[in-house]
């Protein structure tokens, strides 16, 4: 799997209308688990040897439409990795309190600590798609200037996509590696698994009448992440558009691109003293002793 072909090139359009939700030619699903199986084992590997390190971190960034499959991808991925090295934060509508800062401030408590893994269900970006979809929503932050939507235009979006991108060069700059990812799933795959969360009871809970009503924004939330990828893909912190209209391709995509980044953070078990080592040898001879 050529997972270059999915990265988003700096400044450059994504191009989503031509990006293809489905692959062809794709393994079957036994093959494809198989694969997933063997990449998380070796992510796993890996995560204990850069805890054990304690310099590097990872952040990932799961972004999608409704039902695009982060949930599911989070679920399967972690599975076979240590979750004292793994943690996961899904950032809904903000709270009162959320409000009274700026809209990063409630994701640097969420940071990764360093050794480990974050992964944010939705992020910050949320700040550059839904707000620019709804922009009503940006009333709630209060900030000066901004009391009705007219005064959001382009340049507010520009200089928003600037702050995120200074942000994520900060983290990078002090030990946190960006891996980011868009789920692409296609209006017709979304209408198949909305219609499958209605008609079987035991998925009644993951239906919302908010995901209709935001279905009808769908170009709209298009241009939206065609814009965000845009203006936030740089090699420290790249974007990676997933074909996600087969789950079991997207989440072998996403685990092959964070083993990926893993593999380039190149982790190593700390070196230990010579001190240290007598002090082994000798608790070594001492037990044998007993």
């Amino acid at each position: 799997m050529n997972i270059d072909l999915f990265k988003v090139r700096e400044d450059c359009d994504p191009d989503l209308d031509r990006r293809p939700c489905l692959l062809p030619d794709l393994e079957d699903r036994k093959t494809l688990k198989k694969y997933l199986a063997d990449c998380t084992r070796e992510i796993d590997r890996l995560q204990y040897r850069m805890y054990a390190e304690n310099r590097q971190s990872l952040l990932v960034v799961l972004q999608g439409m409704d039902a695009s499959g982060k949930d599911s991808a989070v679920r399967r991925l972690m599975s076979g990795v240590n979750p004292q090295g793994v943690i996961v934060s899904s950032f809904k509508h903000p709270s009162a309190l959320e409000l009274d800062y700026n809209y990063l401030w409630r994701h640097y408590a969420k940071l990764p600590q360093k050794g480990t893994i974050a992964i944010f269900n939705r992020s910050y970006y949320e700040n550059v798609l839904i707000t620019r979809v709804h922009p009503e929503l940006l009333l709630a932050e209060r900030m000066p200037g901004i009391d009705s939507v007219d005064k959001v235009d382009e340049q507010f979006w520009l200089d928003r996509f600037e702050q995120i991108r200074k942000f994520e060069r900060i983290l990078a700059e002090t030990g946190t590696h960006i891996v980011k990812f868009y789920l692409h799933i296609s209006r017709a795959e979304q209408k198949r698994r909305f219609l499958d969360r209605i008609e079987r009871k035991e998925k009644h809970w993951k239906f919302s009448s908010g995901d209709i009503r935001e279905r009808k924004f769908w170009d709209q939330y298009m241009h939206a992440y065609s814009q965000a990828l845009r203006h936030t893909s740089r090699d420290h912190a790249p974007w990676y558009v997933i074909p996600a209209d087969s789950k079991p391709f997207a989440r072998l995509a996403i685990g092959r691109v964070i083993l990926e980044a893993l593999q380039g953070m190149r982790p190593e078990f700390p070196a230990v003293a010579q001190s240290e080592l007598d002090m082994i040898a000798a608790a070594r001879e001492e037990l044998l002793a007993e």
